[in-house]
């Protein structure tokens, strides 16, 4: 059935944006009121009576314009609405046409329904009349089905209806208003068609006017004409004259041009290998810089070792040192502290001797420096009688001299190696001191002259006497007398002299090479005038390592006269830093200098060099060769030979020719022969002439450069003697030196004078004569004969042909086949006369080519142009023949121009490459095989092109279910290229495709690629076919939700396309099966994999990516940390190995051996290595999981998940029987899984995310702490997932923010309340990932065994103030260590508090003894247990000893002891009982008669002798019941027992051994007869 919106038209104004028909009415009623109100508009405006008595009411002659202006617009308006009606009421007809069309249709389809209905009814009779329920149920829901289209149909015919006549009236209210419109309608024809005759007669009478114009036009443009071609023949002579001299000159500039780019090019060459030099060092001082590095910090780390290895030597030494004093029986603790002060002495006493040495020096130092000043005074003045006195400096000198030789006495070898490096030091300082003195300038000189005072008044007077040394001083030695002493002086002075001050090193690098670096590298005075004072600054900039001092040292003795230096010194300068020197230059003589300008800096001396030169002519020609080329006989033409002076002194020159004598010198006589060279060998000869140019010509390298180029000429000239024979063709005319050259002469300027630094261009002129070739050499000659005499050579070339072509070669570049290339040919002549020209083509390439016209005729000195067409076609290969090369496709065709009256004809070439345009698909044919609707397929396809051009070119005229990428199938593409497109097809409907692809190029070609495919539409679909998951970080999880649809609902094609492959049969109507089939080890989890949907239901469907680290990968990281932990293991069995084996070895020899011992070693342990498994939950594969996932990059996966589908119902196969799944109904799911590192990482535990808190106790806690670090580089907010709350683990301190990089610690607990083995996760939630951490744990309940029965331990009887010992084993069952601990009732902090309360035989007759019974008098417990605390291992038996020691008589004597496990738990409660008894001997038995517990009254007596008499007689109640039922018979007597028992004791019997021991009690019988009985008993001892 068609769709509702298509009853409506839609491009229709009136009703746009109406898709359905319920909405009809309400989309038509506001065109309704548009047309409405439009209508009323056009009823005011064709009303002129009404609003001409509206605007009668205007007067004057403003509102009479206003009027008229008025009816123009209300005219226009109406004329508007008139158009609009017209475009209504055709959009209204068309609408009702469409309506009616679809009202006819709605009564079609009813009509059909019905009959649908009357079949059904009788198939639902008969099925009936059958009993075939199942069919009769299925018609009715037809039948069901057709009443409620039928009702639909119905409702819509009604709409329909609705609408037909709500149009109908529409358009009944346009023809009403059209015909209220019909006079403004009738009067507008009227006037339109009077303003249209008005129209014609104006354009008549406008053309007449135009037509006299048009002639005047032309009369003036045939005039104009007459006159332009005149003016046009006058231009084109001049400006063939221009053309001519413009090729002439344009030639001479090419040639001008190629020498000047050879020379760029060689000098960007050279630049070119400069920078890649420079680079080469660059990369050569970055590799040296590092391998210093390297050696540098293998250097620390040697010294480093050496420090530590020294002080773990010097702190063996100390502890040997110690362990002696102590086998010695010394105080180590006061021996330390003695050796602490000597050492505190001896770093004083060397630091007060350095102190004193720099005091030393210091005096040295003045003393040197006033020695220097005296001797200058000395200079100045006469020597005097009183100079051979020694002065009091001399003594001070000698004093100082004897004092250091006194303290200077070694104490040992240390000392003395000390003492000898400082003199060398001291005496190094003195000699700088003196030779800085010694180079201080007479301005330093004069200052201090005066600032000089002696100590002593009267001390420098002449008059002073001379001091006399004493004879006991004679014997000493002078200063610096040891032979050390002038050893390292002479060092010194070796060393001062080599100007090498001290070597500066920086990170163990020694600096080598200049210090400092002159800005210019060499300082020039050129050109200079005697008597004139020049000055020229210098920049000396530091490049040492460090702070660097400069010195002046001076200039040489021959410039000592003319240059002067003014340098300051800077004092220290940092590396980088600069100074500068001020260098003024007077010369006084006109000669050339050299020199250097000296320095001193701390590592060395250094220099810049110097050179002052005189003016001196520097003379060159721009050019040695001047070719005029070809010209006819006759014609004069110029050229002009530039002479430069670069140099800064002028001179006269002369231009003569070559044959003319002239007085010159041997230096111009050199370069004579450079006039014979030819025009081919000029690259060779402008290698001299360059290298002669280029280099100054200045004093003694006059000589050399002459040299070179007389070389090169004498070279060149036997190259040209060589070539002559070879070309006998050639017509080459040379003048002999006896004739006149009349051919190539000289202009005006042959001589004059040529200042400095300026240029002369001399003209020469070329008047050609004979034809053939013509040469000329001049030289030009110089007054100063220190410059050498110049030539040059002038050649040229006449020819006498009247017609030749400027392009001998005709270059079309590359061509198509079958395309069309045109070219003109112009043709010239120097004939005064007009030729005819005849135009010829090979006959090989007529099919080809052609020249048109055929023949022509060229006019006098003019040129003609001949049309050149080429039109290959594919035989040209064949018709060719030799003009074509099959290879490379290159066509040169000769052409040929006939000349009348001319025996020899023009040639000219044509060039062109010949290519193909073809363009080739690959492959020819695509398959595309099975595609569902709701997917695409992409295959390669291979355009290549053939041709030598570049093509553009366009998939065109594709179907709607194919698309071509990239660039919707246009581009370019090069020449021989190959491109790569992707074709995609995806098809709308399920059918059989069969189609062609066509590919066009840019001149139209087009290629055909032929395509087929299968088109399926399956039974079931998904809600998406592609799922982009977020960024999911390691170990984290991202769910994704999809449905799996079955719109399968009826075998109708009406109201759905049914589910076919191809043109196959539609799949049946029913439950249907699918299964998602994951790729292996992906991290994909499809949750159900595997279900069924009936017909309009859906399966949701729950799709988690989980990314992990690769198994393999986790243990190829883990493998090194098993290989340290294995390592100090084999090693230690190879050691052993060793030992025992190599005892009889040398050490040599063992250090020989061991390598190949290691290396046996290392083959079973990697073996061992691989044998053994990596389990997940060892430490080694969570820490190498735990570093993989923090050095984890991010990365980028894409999986795609077949579904396959099968009709049917999934429990309705027969065991593992699978259904039939079509491979061509298959759905893909496709997956975008980005995976990345974790934000929050764990970085305790070696980065394990498995917390095993192992066994612990039932009712006890463990502890462990987590630390947890962002890694991320913003600040995260934290989410806790709820662990159990009736579990055993807690999270005691969550957090709710961690920043970027910060690292927090999680408290976790376990603390199990059962014996359970327990497992949870933990999850750190963020918005940029879930980290997971799991929680494992094992209650273990604490089992303890007691080798007592019934929790009663009966201590039995003891005699008072006597003790008895029982024990009982507890055993630990469980797999936990056990603490325990004994604990006594009666020592209970709550025994006291029980004790105010009623005794408990008062309470309960039933219970008459107290858990804590009689205690001892004494205050101790009667009770003792050991041990009282102790841990219990596991499987372990513990041994306890209870202990029975009570002090008086009492059968009350009672505790209970407790076991305590952990200080919590109490697992048993043993009751503790006993009795004591004052004689070994008693009798017990009988009817109570005392209380369990004692009286606070009574005193306790412990002497014996008070005691017996504190005895009293205790008598015992035995109660007999006798009772007599029946008296017939004879009752049984009545009875009780009383026990006598014997008690052991450790004490001694006071009787004898053979005496037994008796004992004597009443025995009186109370009742109706009262009986005395007085019983002994009697008892033996036995040991």
């Amino acid at each position: 059935m068609e769709d509702d919106s298509s009853l409506l038209p839609e491009d229709d104004p009136l009703l746009e944006d109406s898709p359905t028909l319920e909405d009809e009415r309400h989309e038509l009623e506001d065109p309704g009121f548009d047309i409405r109100s439009l209508l009323q508009e056009a009823e005011d405006g064709a009303d002129p009576e009404h609003s001409s008595s509206v605007k009668e009411q205007d007067t004057g002659a403003d509102k009479m314009k206003r009027k008229t202006a008025e009816d123009r617009m209300q005219a226009s308006h109406l004329r508007q609405n008139l158009s609009t009606l017209d475009k209504m009421c055709e959009q209204q007809d068309l609408f009702i046409e469409k309506m009616r069309g679809e009202l006819r249709a709605c009564r079609q389809r009813q009509d059909l329904i019905r009959r649908q209905q009357e079949a059904m009814a009788a198939e639902i009779a008969a099925e009936g009349q059958a009993g075939n329920t199942a069919a009769v149920g299925r018609l009715q829901a037809v039948s069901r089905r057709l009443f409620v289209e039928l009702e639909n149909e119905s409702d819509l015919q009604l709409r329909t209806e609705a609408a037909l006549k709500e149009s109908e009236n529409t358009m009944w209210h346009i023809e009403i208003q059209e015909g209220r419109l019909e006079a403004f309608r009738t009067a507008s024809h009227e006037e339109a068609e009077a303003a249209g005759r008005r129209l014609q007669v104006h354009a008549a009478e406008q053309l007449c006017r135009e037509q006299e114009a048009l002639g005047k036009v032309e009369r003036n443009h045939l005039l104009r004409i007459r006159k332009s071609l005149h003016t046009q023949k006058e231009h084109g002579l001049r400006h063939q004259k221009l053309l001519e001299d413009a090729r002439k000159s344009r030639r001479v500039a090419v040639r001008f041009l190629k020498a000047s780019l050879g020379r760029i090019r060689e000098q960007e060459k050279k630049e070119e290998l400069e920078c890649q030099e420079h680079l080469r060092q660059r990369m050569d001082a970055v590799v040296a810089l590092k391998s210093s590095i390297s050696a540098s910090r293998d250097t620390l780390r040697k010294f480093h070792a050496w420090g530590r290895a020294k002080a773990e030597l010097a702190e063996q030494r100390a502890q040997a040192e110690k362990k002696a004093i102590l086998a010695q029986g010394g105080d180590a603790f006061r021996h330390l502290i003695h050796q602490c002060r000597r050492q505190e002495l001896e770093a004083q006493k060397r630091a007060f001797e350095e102190e004193q040495k720099l005091r030393k020096q210091k005096i040295v130092s003045r003393i040197l420096k006033e020695k220097a000043e005296e001797e200058k005074r000395k200079k100045r003045r006469p020597p005097t009688s009183a100079t051979c006195q020694p002065t009091l400096r001399d003594k001070t000198w000698k004093y100082i001299s004897d004092f250091c030789e006194k303290t200077t006495v070694p104490a040992n070898m240390d000392t003395l190696a000390w003492e000898a490096a400082a003199g060398s030091r001291a005496s190094r300082l003195v000699e700088v001191v003196s030779s800085e003195f010694m180079q201080a300038n007479p301005a330093a000189d004069a200052e201090e002259e005066t600032l000089a005072e002696p100590e002593i008044s009267g001390l420098w007077n002449e008059d002073q006497k001379q001091f006399q040394v004493p004879k006991e001083h004679l014997d000493q030695k002078p200063v610096g007398g040891t032979k050390m002493d002038k050893d390292i002086l002479a060092r010194t002075v070796a060393q001062l002299r080599s100007r090498v001050v001290q070597k500066q090193v920086v990170l163990g690098r020694e600096f080598q090479g200049r210090p400092f670096n002159s800005k210019p590298e060499l300082l020039h005075f050129k050109d200079f005038d005697v008597g004139k004072v020049y000055k020229k600054k210098i920049t000396l900039v530091n490049t040492t390592y460090t702070i660097s001092y400069c010195k002046l040292v001076g200039v040489e003795e021959h410039l000592q006269d003319f240059i002067h230096v003014d340098f300051n010194p800077p004092g220290p300068l940092s590396a980088g830093m600069s100074c500068e020197v001020l260098v003024t230059f007077k010369p006084m003589i006109n000669k050339d200098l050299e020199g250097n300008v000296s320095f001193l800096a701390q590592t060395g001396e250094f220099s810049v060099p110097l050179k002052c030169s005189t003016k001196k002519c520097s003379l060159s020609l721009d050019k040695e060769l001047i070719d005029f080329g070809s010209y006819v006989v006759g014609e004069t033409t110029s050229r002009t030979i530039t002479l430069t002076n670069v140099g800064g002194l002028g001179t006269s020159f002369k231009i003569l020719p070559a044959s003319e004598p002239c007085e010159m010198d041997d230096s111009q006589s050199i370069l004579k022969l450079s006039s014979l060279l030819t025009y081919e060998d000029k690259s060779v000869y402008d290698k001299a002439a360059t290298s002669i140019s280029e280099q100054p010509l200045e004093g003694h390298e006059f000589s050399q450069v002459d040299l070179q180029s007389r070389r090169g000429a004498e070279k060149l000239d036997q190259l040209q003697e060589e070539a002559e024979p070879e070309e006998p063709e050639r017509l080459t005319t040379t003048m002999p030196p006896s004739e006149e050259q009349t051919e190539i002469t000289l202009g005006e300027i042959t001589q004059g004078d040529i200042g400095p630094f300026s240029s002369i261009r001399v003209p020469i002129i070329f008047t050609p004569m004979v034809p053939g070739d013509i040469q000329a050499r001049f030289k030009v000659t110089f007054k100063n004969h220190q410059c050498p005499t110049l030539h040059f050579r002038v050649m040229g070339m006449a020819i006498d042909v009247p017609v030749w072509v400027p392009r001998p070669s005709v270059d079309l570049k590359i061509c198509m086949y079958d395309r069309l290339y045109q070219d003109s040919v112009l043709v010239h002549t120097r004939s005064k006369a007009a030729l005819r020209l005849r135009f010829e083509v090979c006959k090989e390439l007529r099919a080809h080519l052609e020249l048109l016209p055929e023949t022509g005729y060229i006019q006098a000195q003019s040129s003609y142009s001949v049309q050149l067409k080429f039109l290959p076609r594919h035989s040209l290969p064949e018709d060719a023949g030799k003009y074509f090369d099959k290879e490379t496709r290159v066509l040169e065709a000769p052409m040929t121009i006939w000349v009348a009256d001319q025996n020899k004809p023009v040639e000219f070439t044509v060039h062109a490459i010949v290519t193909t345009s073809d363009l080739e698909l690959n492959p020819a044919e695509v398959d595309f095989g099975y595609c569902t609707i709701y997917e695409a397929i992409k295959t390669e396809i291979h355009l290549h092109n053939h041709s030598l051009l570049p093509q553009e070119f366009g998939f065109v005229r594709l179907p709607k279910f194919v698309d071509i990428q990239p660039n919707d199938g246009f581009g370019a593409i090069l020449p021989l290229e190959t491109l790569q497109f992707d074709v995609i097809f995806q098809p709308t409907k399920a059918k059989e495709y069969s189609f062609e692809l066509i590919c066009k190029s840019e001149i139209n070609r087009c290629f055909m690629l032929s395509c087929r495919a299968v088109g399926v539409h399956p039974p079931l679909e998904l809600s998406h076919y592609q799922i982009k998951f977020a960024a999911t970080a390691l170990y984290d999880t991202s769910v994704a939700k999809l449905y799996v649809i079955n719109s399968h609902l009826s075998m109708s094609s009406l109201t759905h396309s049914k589910p076919r492959i191809g043109s196959e049969d539609a799949s049946p109507v029913g439950p249907t099966s699918f299964e998602f089939l994951l790729p292996p080890d992906s991290p994909i989890t499809i949750s159900p994999s595997v279900g069924t949907v009936w017909p309009g239901k859906r399966c949701l469907v729950q799709v988690a990516f989980r990314p992990v680290l690769p198994e393999k990968l986790i243990r190829q990281e883990a493998l090194p940390l098993l290989n340290k932990e294995m390592e100090p293991k084999f090693f230690r069995k190879d050691l052993a190995a060793q030992r025992k084996g190599l005892q009889r070895l040398s050490f040599s020899l063992l250090r020989v051996q061991n390598p190949d011992k290691l290396f046996r070693v290392c083959v079973p342990h990697v073996l061992e290595l691989q044998k053994r498994e990596l389990k997940p939950s060892s430490d080694e594969y969570q820490a190498a999981q735990a570093t993989l996932a923090r050095s984890f990059q991010a990365k980028f996966d894409t999986f795609v998940v077949p579904c396959v589908v099968a009709s049917g119902y999934i429990n309705n196969r027969k065991g593992s029987e699978p259904l039939s799944f079509s491979p061509h109904n298959t759905l893909y799911l496709e997956l975008w899984c980005p995976s990345v590192a974790p934000s929050v990482v764990v970085t305790s535990h070696k980065g394990k995310t498995i917390f095993n808190f192992g066994d612990v106790a039932v009712g006890h806690r463990s502890v462990q702490k987590v630390s947890i670090q962002n890694v991320s580089p913003e600040d995260l907010a934290l989410d806790f997932s709820l662990l159990n709350p009736n579990g055993p683990f807690v999270l005691l301190n969550p957090s709710g923010r961690l920043r970027a990089g910060e690292t927090q610690v999680l408290v976790l607990s376990f603390s199990p309340h059962e014996s359970i083995l327990a497992q949870e996760t933990l999850d750190i939630i963020t918005k940029r990932g879930t980290l997971t951490l799991t929680l494992l744990g094992t209650g273990v309940a604490s089992m303890v065994t007691c080798s007592i029965e019934g929790d009663v331990l009966n201590m039995g009887y003891v005699i008072a103030r006597e003790s008895v010992s029982s024990s009982f084993k507890l055993q630990n069952n469980s797999v936990l260590p056990i603490t325990f601990s004994m604990h006594l009732d009666s020592l209970s902090r709550t025994w006291a508090e029980d004790q105010q309360q009623l005794p408990q035989f008062l309470s309960s007759s039933s219970q008459r003894m107290e858990v804590v019974g009689t205690q001892n008098l004494s205050g101790q417990s009667v009770f003792s247990v050991a041990p009282v605390k102790g841990v219990m291992d596991p499987g372990k038996t513990q041994d306890f000893t209870v202990t029975f020691s009570p002090d008086h008589e009492s059968l009350y004597f009672s505790d209970r002891l407790q076991v305590v496990l952990f200080e919590k738990k109490i697992s048993h409660q043993i009751l503790l009982k006993g009795a004591a008894r004052e004689h070994m001997m008693f009798v017990e038995g009988g009817d109570p008669l005392d209380v369990p517990v004692e009286s606070l009254t009574a005193i306790p007596v412990f002497h014996p002798k008070h005691r017996e008499e504190a005895e009293e007689l205790r008598p015992i109640l035995v109660t007999l019941d006798y009772m007599q039922f029946d008296t017939d018979t004879q009752a049984p007597p009545a009875t009780r027992e009383l026990q006598v028992g014997c008690i052991r004791t450790s004490q001694l019997s006071p009787k004898k051994a053979d005496h037994p021991l008796m004992v004597s009690a009443l025995l009186q019988l109370r009742g109706d007869v009262k009986e005395t009985y007085k019983v002994i008993f009697v008892a033996q001892v036995v040991t």
